[in-house]
């Protein structure tokens, strides 16, 4: 194997593989990545056993071959050449020659025949899918998922289908939740919904990033996910689980509304938040006339109390609320004000654009 090819295009491709390749695990095999020359060009591809990721690239190719070499050594020494342009060459026993300009490396590779295979599915049927919505979708439920790995199920997030030619996506990690509804018409052929693991959304987010308006096509068979861009293929297993009945926790509307400058409550909670209890992320929101009044006190530092102007008329409450989840709310919230609605002390506090639950953000109360 031997080819010549641009060190930014060689790069991107092993930059794609970083977030896959595993670094500490049993199959050493599964750091690298397999490098395969055609006819056509190359391809680099990652695999976890969980997720795959297959790019492909354009390169002057002088002899085919494959080899898998270290994902993370070889990006570094990529991104550190003298030249443009970098040649590969395989030599004996799985070594292989990196040349550019006046820089030679020599690197231990394995054969290309003990790389894992990719699950094929041809079978997965495709839906044309607009990027740049995909993206806002998981931007908008990401914070939301659970990082707790005994509640496997909740470490991803619920893909559903609607009958409208819409779709939903809803993360939950039992103390928020984030629900977004937007337009991609198409049949995914899906009898129900279907949980993505984190890993495979944060990775379909980073491909995602590169180019929201690239073409992009989504589709899932059996227990596996299929994205497809000019280029470029990613397969990922699915969380096997039923996910749960989310809409019992979004409560009906709430008692007391408020509407609320989105950039002035943001700034307000990470100014109190300064003061709140340690990693409980812990303040008191309270409603008084035409007031929100947002404290928190630690027995160690002190107290702190902010005041928001607002209309509001009726009972005066105090709820307290974990900061960070409202701000990971405010955060990916795109309108100027954001309507607030709330309960009573034990209820969750429920966020949305005014007049408009298409996205909406469920945030348990807690006591303070």
């Amino acid at each position: 194997m031997e080819f010549r090819i641009a060190a930014d295009e060689l790069k991107k491709a092993l930059y794609r593989a970083q977030g896959i390749v595993e670094r500490k695990t049993t199959m050493p095999i599964l750091a690298n990545v397999l490098v395969t020359a055609n006819k056509g060009g190359i391809t680099v591809t990652a695999f976890d056993l969980d997720i795959g990721v297959v790019s492909e690239h354009p390169a002057e190719v002088i002899k085919t071959g494959a080899v898998t070499l270290s994902a993370k050594y070889v990006f570094d020494i990529v991104q550190n050449l003298p030249d443009a342009q970098v040649t590969l060459k395989k030599l004996a026993n799985n070594y292989v020659d990196i040349s550019s300009g006046s820089a030679h490396f020599k690197i231990v590779g394995m054969a290309a025949e003990e790389y894992p295979k990719l699950p094929k599915e041809e079978n997965a049927p495709l839906v044309q899918v607009g990027g740049n919505t995909l993206l806002e979708m998981i931007k908008k439920t990401q914070f939301a998922i659970s990082s707790d790995e005994t509640r496997y199920i909740l470490n991803g997030v619920f893909f559903e289908p609607q009958s409208t030619g819409k779709v939903r996506m809803v993360a939950t990690d039992g103390h928020r939740l984030a629900l977004v509804e937007r337009e991609l018409p198409g049949d995914f052929k899906l009898k129900s919904g279907v949980i993505i693991p984190r890993k495979g959304l944060m990775e379909l987010k980073r491909l995602l990033d590169e180019a929201p308006d690239a073409e992009c096509h989504l589709g899932f068979a059996e227990n596996s996910a299929l994205f497809k861009k000019p280029g470029l293929t990613m397969v990922m297993r699915l969380i096997d689980g039923q996910f749960p009945e989310y809409q019992r926790v979004i409560p009906k509307e709430g008692e007391k509304i408020v509407l609320v400058p989105k950039v002035r409550l943001l700034e307000s909670l990470k100014r109190i938040a300064l003061l709140s209890a340690d990693k409980s992320n812990a303040v008191r929101i309270g409603l008084e006339e035409n007031q929100l009044i947002i404290t928190a006190s630690n027995p160690d530092l002190g107290e702190a109390k902010d005041v928001l102007e607002l209309a509001y008329r009726g009972n005066g409450i105090t709820i307290g609320f974990n900061a960070r989840y409202l701000m990971d709310v405010l955060a990916v919230t795109e309108t100027d004000e954001v309507s607030f609605e709330l309960g009573d002390e034990h209820s969750p506090g429920v966020l949305h654009a005014p007049g408009d639950r298409s996205f909406t953000a469920v945030v348990m109360p807690m006591r303070v």
